[in-house]
Formats: structure tokens, C-alpha cells, sequence
């Protein structure tokens, strides 16, 4: 169970290098996604070990809703950062919420995982800070979004 864990873990790393290239480099995520598509390392990890076909899939499937959502992911953000600007926000910690914010709304991932993975990356990729202003965003999301959905009678 520990290597699904960090498998997906490197394939949420892998996303964020995505969108974060795509938005900074201001290319089409379908390019960066390519020269992915080989294998995939973190930066102080060395070589790139091949993708396993589901963590690859879900690589994929991440990057492109997020990045294809990232005008109604960004209205969310600006919702739920009270008194921050979005175009303000630190681009690794937008592509990091772009992300989880997908993933919360739109895959079978327990949200607490994708609070925690968001953080982490957030800690590791940006600041200290960044992790409790991640934390304090999809915290708001998921308490107006995702919890009332998942109260509702079927």
C-alpha cells in the first residue's frame, strides 16, 4: 500500500511540473505532458523511472482538468482566499490549488488525501506559509463544496 502512496505522490508532483511549466512557459500543457510521457523524477532524484500505466493515466487526467478548468478553479480560489488577488497568488501555490481543487471536485480521492498531498507539495515547493495559506483554501472548499454534497441523502 506504501508504493500506491508515493506512486501517486510522484504523479502529483509530476502534475504540478505540469501545470506550473504550462503557466509559467506559457505552453500548451499537451506539450509539456509529452516530454513526460517517458518517465518522470523528481528534480534532486536523478534518472526518470518509467510510468505504471494508472499512476501515467491519472498524471494525465489531473493535468488536463485542471489546467482546462483553471478559469472556474481560479474563481474558486478567489473565492475562498479572502482578501487575496488571485493574479497575486504565487504561481507554484496556483498550480498546487488548480490541482487539489480538480482532484476534491472531480476524482474518487478522499479529501483528506488531497488536502495533505496539496500541503505537502505546498511545504516542498514553495514556503512554510504556503502550506497553511493551501490548507486554509481547500479547507474552505471542502467544507462549502464537497462535505454538503457527501451529506445528502442518495
Amino acid at each position: 500500500m506504501a508504493l500506491a502512496m508515493s506512486s501517486r505522490h510522484k504523479a502529483r508532483q509530476a502534475v504540478l511540473q505540469v501545470l506550473y511549466q504550462a503557466e509559467v512557459g506559457r505552453q500548451r500543457v499537451e506539450d509539456v505532458l509529452s516530454r513526460y510521457a517517458e518517465g518522470w523524477s523528481a528534480p534532486d532524484d536523478g534518472s526518470p523511472e518509467p510510468w505504471d500505466e494508472e499512476d501515467w493515466r491519472f498524471v494525465v487526467r489531473l493535468s488536463r482538468g485542471a489546467w482546462e478548468g483553471r478559469r472556474e478553479l481560479d474563481a474558486l480560489v478567489g473565492q475562498f482566499a479572502e482578501g487575496w488577488d488571485v493574479d497575486r497568488i504565487a504561481r507554484v501555490d496556483l498550480s498546487i490549488l488548480r490541482m487539489a481543487l480538480y482532484e476534491l471536485l472531480h476524482l474518487d480521492t478522499p479529501p483528506a488525501v488531497v488536502i495533505n498531498e496539496a500541503v505537502e507539495l505546498a511545504k516542498r515547493y514553495s514556503t512554510e506559509d504556503s502550506g497553511r495559506f493551501v490548507n486554509g483554501i481547500l479547507g474552505r472548499a471542502y467544507r462549502e463544496l464537497v462535505e454538503p454534497k457527501a451529506s445528502r441523502p442518495s
